[in-house]
């Protein structure tokens, strides 16, 4: 398990569960600009199982509350394409991982 998370961090640049819950937000934020499920619903629709860490970890990386963006959501995604809405509105924790500096030198 250990040797699988250096792994995935230095090919990602973030751990597992990071990254999981990174797809986890960016699912979160298009059925939350859907407008017609609940935050809570949202919640455990994406596979959280703690509404607090769910909204901690949303707000961390969206920068507002689940339920703020859910509003505010609602009237900027208006009349966008949900393929563009995605692309535009997706969370970035970390930029690309650096490419591995070459040993051969």
């Amino acid at each position: 398990a250990g040797h699988l998370s250096r792994q995935f961090r230095l090919a990602y640049g973030e751990s597992p569960y990071s990254y999981l819950m990174t797809r986890r937000i960016e699912r979160a934020m298009a059925l939350l600009r859907r407008g017609d499920l609940s935050v809570t619903e949202v919640c455990f629709t994406v596979g959280c199982s703690s509404l607090g860490t769910f909204s901690t970890r949303f707000t961390e990386l969206v920068g507002m509350p689940p339920s703020a963006y859910q509003r505010q959501a609602a009237d900027a995604a208006a009349g966008m394409p949900s393929c563009v809405a995605k692309q535009v509105t997706r969370p970035v924790r970390n930029r690309e991982a650096p490419a591995p500096e070459s040993r051969l030198a």
